[in-house]
């Protein structure tokens, strides 16, 4: 399951360093995030998405649509 958190991340308009700040998570944790080097913890992806002001399945890809 992929994690779309650059396409939801630009979709608000927010860099790399913004979601940093609103989210509390490091900027590189962040970019390793998003280029699937590391796999985010549910605490992180909770994070994420209340910064993204989204739900956590909001950042997965689905396979149903």
């Amino acid at each position: 399951m992929k994690i779309m958190l650059w396409e939801k991340r630009t979709e608000k308009g927010l860099t790399l360093m913004e979601l940093a700040r609103k989210s509390g998570i490091g900027k590189s944790t962040l970019n390793n995030i998003e280029n699937g080097k590391v796999s985010p913890t549910l605490f992180q992806l909770e994070t994420i998405a209340i910064a993204l002001d989204a739900k956590i399945t909001d950042l997965f890809e689905s396979e149903y649509k």
